[in-house]
């Protein structure tokens, strides 16, 4: 393969790219500054193609796929989701790949990646004969509160695939060995946007202080329990949830107890580019987990945007954060998490020095540096 070959990357994700960001997100649209890739949108059943009434998926997020220089390809009602007959469905699955792969082609690409985000998507690799394979596990997708064993069929995905890619130390430690050309690339942050400083947002300036705030998905993997106790025990401290709603299963009825509290606020759903401020007007940055062994597998997105912002960070002890310490205050119990508050508004906390030891720590993630080692492994 010539050193001069144009490489252009398919992205198989199982995420609208105006759906909720994820590290996929991140990774994909900064390789387009790298190469020619385009993104696959997941398709819908054709039923919400062709049939009258059907409604379209809402957008949470509306970055632009032209900020990063990414092609969006919705495969639309030509390409629908079928879900039987099962070789109508396969050969329907195959045909989107043939088409990204032919416009990758027609713009003059020679050197082909496909890139998986999820285990279902390994019947990709017989649909084209890529130049480059890869795997990219971001999480354990079996979402089990208790460990399970690998799974056989993503395990003979990462022993087909040319490269992996593993976010956390411990899904390096149960998925790492199967495959010899393994990476771990931690999840990273657009280091500049989060420390830069940025003007309070409208919304949060009549909330009072101190403001003990969770930027992200509200989703079921929140210790809702623990933050509800929180804020009945300290009423004079905000409790501040900023983001859209995700699966909350049985915790529903928590969130909207936690809701009807005074000191509570809900913000809901913000954009992208607001985020780095609503985590600034924080003055303690929350990552209120259940401890489990799912949650010991994630590396969650904004423990490196929370640490650019220089603000405190306070975490439940999951494997991700062991060993920093150094930056982050680490709480089990309810008795641990009101005293590791308390110290994280002390004067000690907030320190100049404090704050720059835990901006170090963020730069050292930048997505632009974590990504180059991802296209240089893509490069022929």
């Amino acid at each position: 393969m010539s050193v001069n070959a144009k490489v252009g990357v398919i992205a198989l994700v199982p995420d609208r790219w105006r759906g909720i960001w994820m590290p996929r997100h991140h990774v994909v649209g900064r390789l387009a500054r790298h190469f020619d890739v385009i993104w696959i949108e997941p398709a819908a059943g054709w039923r919400e193609y062709w049939l009258p009434g059907a409604t379209p998926e809402a957008d949470i997020q509306s970055t632009p796929p032209e900020e990063f220089g990414l092609t969006l390809y919705d495969p639309g009602r030509w390409l629908p989701e079928f879900y039987r007959p099962e070789a109508l469905a396969n050969w329907v699955r195959k045909q989107r790949v043939i088409s990204a792969c032919r416009m990758l082609k027609r713009r003059g690409c020679t050197h082909i990646v496909l890139y998986l985000w999820r285990p279902e998507f390994d019947w990709a690799l017989d649909a084209i004969k890529a130049d480059f394979t890869c795997y990219h596990i971001d999480d354990e997708y079996r979402f089990s509160v208790n460990d399970l064993p690998n799974d056989p069929r993503e395990m003979a995905l990462i022993g087909r695939v040319d490269q992996v890619i593993i976010h956390s130390r411990k899904l390096l430690e149960k998925k790492g060995s199967a495959n010899p050309c393994t990476m771990h690339i931690p999840n990273g942050v657009d280091y500049a946007a989060y420390a830069s400083p940025a003007p309070e947002p409208a919304d949060m300036a009549h909330i009072p202080r101190p403001r003990m705030g969770y930027v992200g998905v509200v989703k079921s993997q929140l210790d809702l329990d623990l933050m509800l106790q929180l804020a009945r025990q300290r009423p004079e401290w905000s409790f501040v949830l900023v983001g859209p709603q995700g699966h909350l299963g049985d915790k529903a009825e928590l969130l909207s107890q936690l809701a009807a509290l005074p000191n509570v606020y809900l913000t809901g759903n913000r954009q992208l580019a607001d985020l780095p401020a609503y985590m600034q007007a924080m003055d303690v940055c929350l990552m209120c987990y259940e401890v489990c062994d799912y949650t010991h597998f994630i590396y969650p997105l904004k423990l490196n945007e929370y640490l650019a912002t220089g603000r405190p960070v306070v975490c439940s002890p999951i494997d991700s954060v062991l060993g920093l310490e150094h930056v982050v205050r680490i709480a089990g119990n309810f008795q641990e998490w009101e005293l590791a508050l308390e110290d994280a508004l002390s004067v000690e906390a907030n320190a100049s020095s404090a704050i720059t030891n835990r901006q170090h720590q963020a730069a050292l993630h930048d997505w632009d540096t974590l990504v180059q080692q991802i296209a240089d492994r893509f490069r022929p």
